[in-house]
């Protein structure tokens, strides 16, 4: 496993610590001219539970992959919180928004891989 893949894997571990739902691995890797190698998809119930979910993010990354963010956006209204880590890019939305933008799809040639929920 690379340092991306381990990466991507401590941001998962991060989203399942607060209780994120339907999370989704994006694999881009594989695509010319992709702006990442891997996207991070989840949703959280309530705006509290995705502003929960991006510190949970970002203290697990920062703690076991010594990574930090590039930037964070949408952190305000915690509707959409976007979370860039140059190779990995993670989304955190209210269910309605991820429906709205739907971006485990827009890639038809990307692999998604669905993370189970825990309960």
């Amino acid at each position: 496993m690379d340092q991306t893949e381990a990466l991507v894997q401590t941001i998962v571990e991060g989203l399942q610590e607060k209780k994120g739902k339907n999370i989704v691995i994006v694999d881009m890797s594989g695509l010319a001219g992709a702006i990442c190698q891997y996207m991070v998809i989840c949703e959280g119930n309530t705006p509290t539970q995705v502003s929960a979910l991006s510190d949970s993010v970002w203290d697990f990354a920062r703690r076991e992959a010594g990574e930090k963010p590039l930037s964070i956006d949408g952190a305000q209204r915690a509707e959409w919180i976007g979370m860039d880590y140059g190779t990995v890019l993670v989304h955190i939305f209210l269910p309605e928004r991820r429906t709205f933008y739907n971006l485990e799809n827009l890639w038809s040639d990307a692999k998604v891989t669905q993370v189970a929920n825990l309960e």
